[in-house]
């Protein structure tokens, strides 16, 4: 267990990169729907490559192969875990801080017991009540971010990270579903290529092309500056390839609810790692005393599930 949560602080470490470099590329006038889709774009040359100098051709054939026998289901679960899950995180940069954004995606760690529970799984209650204090931290934050009046856009911005922190932990439980036996329309897809994180991490962001293709046809985003180029690129391979990859992998090595539950916890860090990046790097200002709260009450979920579990 103690092994398996520090991959996952290790993946908050870098996922929080792309709170930051969101932030900066929205601040500096960049569309979100380029912060979202170059990054999957260059995501999938370097992950074809590590496949490629890691396992050699025949790991690459494999990969490929594991998506021509489900396409459907690739295509459906990166829509959604990678898709609708960037997408939103993307939009919200351009309406709150990045360390705002970071806290109210610890909702996401509300909506691991949902998606448990829509695909029939039992529900982990001892770590639920851990999980309320994390929700009055997101509270608490967005209540000092909105002020005493919230505007349209960051109603919007707070509407898009809830919608991302869904649909994040559904795309990943149903590449878990799938490895584990698969049940109901969810493929049985006993392959130990998946246990690494870089297999599904790479069939993942190919299931996910059609998604931004439509996304960028219907859109019409006006073309992005060289530095959102750059940036997108250093998110792809600090959020995109290694922390998703570290985070996919302590995934799998969960052998219960309560456990999957734990490592999708870990991801409260990013709310500390996100700050502390935001103040030294974009001299954002430091939270109230109502962002600290929630801030702490955030991180405070994890370490009681942490605690509990020894």
């Amino acid at each position: 267990m103690a092994r398996t949560i520090l991959l996952g602080a290790l993946a908050a470490l870098f996922f929080s990169a792309t709170f930051i470099l969101n932030r900066a590329m929205s601040l500096e006038g960049g569309h979100w729907l380029w912060s979202a889709s170059l990054r999957y774009a260059f995501m999938l040359p370097i992950l074809l490559l590590w496949t490629l100098a890691s396992g050699g051709p025949r790991a690459v054939a494999e990969a490929l192969r594991l998506f021509g026998r489900n396409p459907l289901f690739w295509t459906l679960a990166g829509s959604i875990g990678f898709g609708v899950f960037y997408a939103g995180v993307t939009l919200a940069a351009a309406y709150s801080p990045g360390w705002v954004t970071a806290t109210t995606w610890q909702a996401t760690i509300l909506a691991t017991p949902l998606v448990l529970a829509a695909l029939g799984r039992r529900v982990p209650k001892k770590g639920l009540a851990f999980t309320g204090a994390i929700f009055a931290g997101i509270v608490l934050v967005n209540i000092e971010q909105a002020g005493p009046l919230a505007d349209v856009g960051s109603l919007w911005g707070v509407a898009a990270v809830l919608t991302a922190a869904l649909a994040y932990p559904l795309g990943n439980q149903l590449v878990w579903e799938a490895r584990h036996g698969g049940k109901g329309r969810i493929p049985r897809i006993d392959q130990p290529s998946l246990d690494a994180g870089r297999t599904p991490t790479l069939l993942l962001t190919i299931g996910s092309i059609p998604f931004w293709l439509v996304l960028i046809a219907v859109t019409q985003p006006p073309p992005p500056s060289q530095g959102q180029v750059i940036q997108t690129g250093l998110v792809a391979l600090s959020a995109g390839v290694i922390a998703t990859t570290l985070f996919l992998r302590a995934r799998s090595r969960a052998k219960n609810a309560y456990e999957l539950a734990a490592v999708d916890a870990t991801q409260a860090l990013e709310v500390v790692f996100c700050l502390a990046g935001e103040t030294l790097l974009l001299a954002a200002p430091l939270p109230g005393p109502l962002g600290a709260a929630g801030i702490a009450l955030a991180v405070g979920g994890l370490v009681l599930y942490v605690c509990r579990q020894v």
